[in-house]
């Protein structure tokens, strides 16, 4: 538990410090100040938390679709040894390219709520993460520390 808990950890200041690098703003520019690994595992970050806050309606609505599922996120998600999680992720894809239009529009924070109504069939999806959340991580964890140069 405790090795698991530092690897965590080193994810964590990891990410802080491309966020520290990147500034405010996911922009191609500011991207460019980091290279695919370490956008990769950001990708990650970014995927987990959106997801595990609020799903895929919210991953989809705070505009991340397309640093997700328009880059190799998933194929580096493959090449990283989680065959199974890039799968999950094509799949995802599909939802997304099927709903980002609308998903996408300013609303206010009660047409934003209802909008996990409108879009049930995204539960399945924010369920499927959430059984293999943990799983992905300690993957995560484990290839980090073992590729260390590469972030």
């Amino acid at each position: 538990m405790q090795k698991e808990q530092s690897s965590d950890n080193r994810i964590e200041e990891l990410v802080a410090s491309y966020r520290q690098i990147i500034g405010e703003h996911l922009t191609a520019e500011t991207m460019s100040r980091l290279n695919g690994n370490q956008l990769t595992l950001l990708a990650y970050s970014i995927f987990r938390s959106e997801m595990l806050q609020g799903g895929m309606v919210q991953l989809i609505h705070n505009g991340y679709g397309p640093f997700i599922f328009e880059n190799p996120f998933a194929k580096a998600m493959r090449l990283w040894g989680l065959k199974d999680f890039s799968k999950f992720i094509y799949a995802a894809r599909q939802l997304y390219e099927k709903y980002a239009e609308r998903l996408t529009v300013d609303c206010t924070d009660e047409e934003f709520m209802a909008l996990y109504e409108q879009f049930e069939d995204l539960d399945e999806i924010d369920d499927e993460f959430i059984e293999m959340e943990s799983e992905v991580t300690s993957h995560l964890c484990s290839f980090v520390e073992a590729h260390s140069d590469m972030f």
